[in-house]
């Protein structure tokens, strides 16, 4: 069966997922290593996932800014668990100045610098240094701050998108009078992100509670949502923290209170990052590559005009050009439709299988009977079916125009629903024993092992262990390539047996591989 890449989902999914990301053009490898060059097709993608999210943040009352890139070692070194969390991941310069010495470059002894900074792993410090400046009285309270910036965590197996040594993000930090508000500002926070993943990004999650064990360094509580890949692995695809006063109290945020006495803040934090995309490609690309949510599609119709160096060439064109300003003038989700004519000098079956690969949601063929006709030719990217004859439809200008915003909602849902009957599909909840869990999801294999079978995930109850009991509960996990993901929002009245230990359960977690 021909398809438009060169490897395919059943071959080797980790190959395949870098030929979309290679195929649709939308980053490279960079020489900086462990770095990402984000082409403009996939940095289009982020841009509209900013704009869309940063509209949500701003509607919930937060403010952007921005803090520095570089944080002073002292400033991470105030919160124990927070250094120990990122310690290894930390890029550290200590030079200011390079020098030729014995013929090479390197840095200068004498500009070695007193206080070593750390490239910007995440921002809790930084900002808590100004939150301890800036809040003086319960009347500074709530302070709702949200940066878009990048960040630096030197990870040693690194994948576009989803694990890189620098990537972009958006971190919001609060500080609150009370621990209620902060704790009602997190859940706000992770059904922020839960709407967008499902109604932008075409993405259905699950949200709930991270376990101690995986908790942002220093946070009290950690939610997260988690989507399903086709593999059937988790993308943990964003998280918001309740961080208690642990960082207030390492910065000494503090504030008078309306009775004149002085207490420290609750704080929050909460992010997604660039890691969306590449959860955008493992839910919907498929064989032929990329397949784009029109949401976030940077152009959402394609016009591909069928030019022969004939006369009528020009009254093609002219007709596309038309059509593409009409389609512009009109609106689909809230915002102009985003259309353009293709006019590169290559042929036109190349243009359109180039637009397929980049997961154009419509592309529009005109030919000179088209144009004769007043009729527009196109394609559902989302229907088109790999070594299947491209099906087209055909409907008069006027008609396909008045269509144009129903027909991109159309494939909007078509893509969620497809992928929300796989996750809702694919969660067991009828295993009980450790044993069967194991002979479930089988032997650990390889990360990018092209013949691990999609096992999705299961859905257990546990006793919630902590301590050494929580860590030898990791360890059996962790044996067999396995995380606990969350505990669903959606936590039913009675539970079972704890899966791990036979004791009564407190609360079901979702369990499985992950990115």
């Amino acid at each position: 069966m021909k398809t438009a890449l060169s490897v395919t989902r059943s071959d080797n999914f980790a190959e395949w997922y870098q030929a979309v990301v290679r195929d649709a053009d939308m980053a490279e490898t960079s020489p900086a290593r462990g770095c990402m060059v984000i082409k403009p097709w996939g940095y289009g993608v982020w841009e509209l996932i900013q704009q869309s999210l940063d509209q949500r943040i701003k509607a919930t009352g937060h403010e952007n800014c921005y803090f520095p890139l570089f944080i002073p070692l002292s400033f991470i070194a105030k919160e124990a668990e927070h250094v120990e969390g990122f310690a290894k991941e930390m890029a550290v310069v200590t030079h200011h100045r390079l020098k030729m010495i014995d013929g090479e470059l390197q840095p200068d002894p004498d500009a070695k610098l007193e206080e070593p900074l750390i490239v910007r792993p995440t921002s809790e410090t930084i900002i808590g240094d100004a939150f301890q400046r800036w809040i003086r009285s319960y009347r500074d309270l709530p302070l709702l701050l949200n940066q878009w910036a990048n960040v630096v965590r030197w990870e040693m197996r690194t994948r576009l998108f989803l694990r890189t040594a620098e990537f972009l993000w958006q971190e919001g930090h609060t500080a609150h009078a009370t621990e209620a508000e902060a704790r009602e500002e997190t859940l706000r926070i992770l059904e922020m992100y839960r709407e967008f993943a499902e109604t932008v990004l075409a993405m259905p999650v699950v949200a709930g509670e991270k376990p101690e064990h995986e908790r942002f360094p220093g946070a009290v509580t950690t939610y997260s949502i988690e989507a399903m890949m086709q593999d059937g692995k988790a993308l943990q695809s964003g998280t918001s923290h309740y961080l208690g006063d642990h960082f207030a109290k390492a910065q000494n945020i503090r504030f008078q209170t309306e009775t004149g006495d002085w207490a420290y803040c609750h704080t929050t934090s909460w992010g997604v990052s660039t890691r969306l995309i590449g959860g955008v490609i493992m839910t919907h690309g498929d064989d032929d590559g990329l397949r784009l949510p029109p949401a976030i599609a940077p152009r959402q119709i394609v016009i591909v005009p069928i030019l022969r160096d004939k006369p009528e060439d020009a009254e093609v064109l002219a007709y596309c050009q038309a059509l593409a300003a009409e389609l512009s003038a009109r609106t689909a989700f809230g915002v102009p439709i985003r259309a353009i004519v293709d006019k590169k000098p290559i042929r036109s079956a190349d243009k359109r299988w180039d637009w397929v690969r980049r997961g154009a949601p419509v592309i529009v063929e005109i030919g000179p009977r088209d144009a004769a006709g007043d009729q527009v030719t196109y394609m559902r990217r989302d229907a088109l079916r790999a070594g299947e004859k491209v099906a087209s439809a055909s409907l008069p200008r006027g008609a396909f125009i008045g269509a144009a915003e129903q027909l991109l909602a159309d494939i909007q849902a078509s893509l969620f629903n497809e992928a929300k009957a796989r996750l809702d599909g694919n969660i067991r909840t009828d295993i009980t024993t450790f044993e069967a869990l194991a002979a479930f999801f089988g032997p650990a294999a390889d990360d990018d092992d092209a013949t691990s079978a999609f096992k999705g995930w299961v859905r257990v109850a546990w006793a919630r262990p902590t301590g050494e009991a929580l860590e030898a509960v990791v360890a059996r996990l962790k044996s067999l390539k396995l995380t606990i993901r969350v505990a669903p929002a959606d936590q039913p009245d009675r539970f079972g047996p704890c899966i791990f230990s036979g004791a009564p359960g407190v609360e079901e977690i979702l369990i499985g591989r992950a990115y």
